[in-house]
């Protein structure tokens, strides 16, 4: 019996009660003598969605758990599960301490459910089941329908708004469908979309509502380094962080790119950062379409990163080269010039082609950037919600890397309008194919 559940029993003096009795207590969730917090029961009122905000250990594996419990109990049949991984989904939600395996009970009028690995199954003696996915795999989420939906860690998925809009297609059984979302949040597009929609019911808990729970330790050593920081609030507080103190843009600043401009535009490239590997949890590649306009500022035109494999990414970025009519590609070769430009030019032969290699730090490239964004030189041509998030959340001084649609742009925008300043000998640009003319001038670029 876990510490916690011993302590809670001693409250409630029912050590001395009959084993059943306390057993049904442990597993009284909701009841008027009930384990749950207020925050952890699902709200009242007409949603479609309950988005739980949590730090890390506040309590929303049970939660979510409990919720599945309580939607069976009440005659729903068709239900789902996502998670970040198939891994997480079987180690957390299903088999974890608060997974549904181990809050089930038989004298709760539901009783224990049965997991069935190879069917990615969970069975309930009424008749209810659980199917489980992975959000690495969106395309599983086709065909299934489903009146509960559990989906966890949201903010971790890769792709969350592709595999969030398969999830909600198939959300249309019974009477009143509904989906709960317990994440620990990040600042990504979703969420905040998810807390504005008027279908929301949002509530919220942090890692110290839940400290009688968890290790003393824990808060003697992670809690006193992160508390009272960015990262603290995101992690701990369950905060959604618009932006990261250390980030080298600003929401202000992103938000003033959005201005609505646009001029003709003079040079055009297609910035590709490829990422080394190609399995479901690599990094994207990171594929961004600019432009300078005669007007000298730069035009940041299309975002087409993803997770693509070597010859999936050059034939996007290819495609894109062609729609938006470029004068070059521009890729960074530092995994290895040579494979890069074999890959595109695979694709298509005599590509003009700028492999640029990186000789400074990350952040040492991405600051002119951010400059040229503070001095209002740059234009997103619409929103980029992913891009900018990325932009607002990368702490240089983190130690994390910059991510993939990051790196693209700063590729594009020095290549477009810090060139000129920032190729030191070291990394002189290697160019491939017919190099165009800037319109009305005699350079090559």
């Amino acid at each position: 019996m876990p510490l916690y559940a011993l302590e809670e029993l001693k409250k409630r003096n029912i050590l001395s009660s009959s084993k059943e009795e306390a057993f049904a207590a442990l597993h009284n969730w909701d009841g008027q003598y009930g384990m749950a917090r207020d925050e952890q029961v699902a709200p009242d009122g007409d949603w479609q969605t309950w988005l739980f905000l949590a730090g890390r250990g506040a309590g929303k594996t049970r939660s979510g758990a409990e919720w599945i419990r309580s939607r069976v109990k009440h005659g729903y049949r068709y239900i789902g599960f996502i998670a970040p991984t198939a891994a997480d989904c079987r180690d957390v939600m299903v088999e974890g301490p608060s997974g549904v395996l181990n809050v089930g009970c038989d004298q709760d009028g539901v009783g224990r459910p049965v997991y069935e690995p190879s069917k990615r199954r969970v069975t309930w003696p009424n008749g209810a089941s659980a199917t489980m996915f992975s959000a690495e795999e969106p395309d599983r989420l086709r065909g299934p329908q489903h009146d509960t939906i559990w989906a966890d860690e949201l903010a971790a998925w890769y792709d969350a708004q592709h595999v969030w809009d398969m999830a909600m297609f198939g959300l249309r059984v019974g009477v009143h469908p509904q989906v709960m979302v317990s994440t620990t949040p990040r600042p990504i597009a979703l969420i905040r979309d998810l807390i504005a929609s008027p279908t929301t019911n949002v509530t919220r808990a942090t890692t110290f509502a839940n400290r009688a729970n968890l290790a003393p330790s824990f808060f003697d050593s992670i809690i006193k380094k992160y508390n009272n920081t960015h990262l603290g609030r995101q992690e701990l507080m369950g905060e959604v962080i618009d932006e990261m103190l250390g980030a080298l843009w600003t929401r202000a600043i992103v938000d003033a790119a959005r201005d609505g401009r646009r001029s003709e535009l003079a040079r055009t490239v297609v910035a590709v950062d490829p990422a080394v590997t190609a399995n479901p949890t690599s990094n994207l590649t990171g594929i961004v379409v600019a432009a300078v306009g005669k007007d000298k500022r730069g035009y940041v035109i299309d975002d087409l990163s993803g997770r693509y494999s070597p010859d999936a990414w050059a034939r996007k970025a290819v495609m894109a080269f062609d729609e938006h009519d470029a004068d070059r590609i521009v890729a960074e070769g530092n995994q290895g010039g040579e494979l890069v430009r074999m890959n595109l030019n695979t694709v298509r032969p005599n590509l003009p082609i700028r492999i640029v290699h990186a000789s400074r730090s990350k952040q040492a490239r991405a600051e002119p950037v951010a400059a040229l964004y503070e001095q209002k030189k740059v234009t997103h041509v619409k929103p980029f919600p992913e891009l900018e998030d990325q932009l607002c959340t990368w702490e240089p001084l983190s130690g994390d890397e910059s991510p993939d649609r990051l790196d693209a742009l700063v590729w594009a925008m020095t290549d477009l309008m810090l060139k000129h300043i920032q190729t030191p000998p070291m990394i002189a640009p290697v160019i491939v194919g017919t190099p165009r003319v800037w319109p009305g001038d005699n350079r090559e670029w």
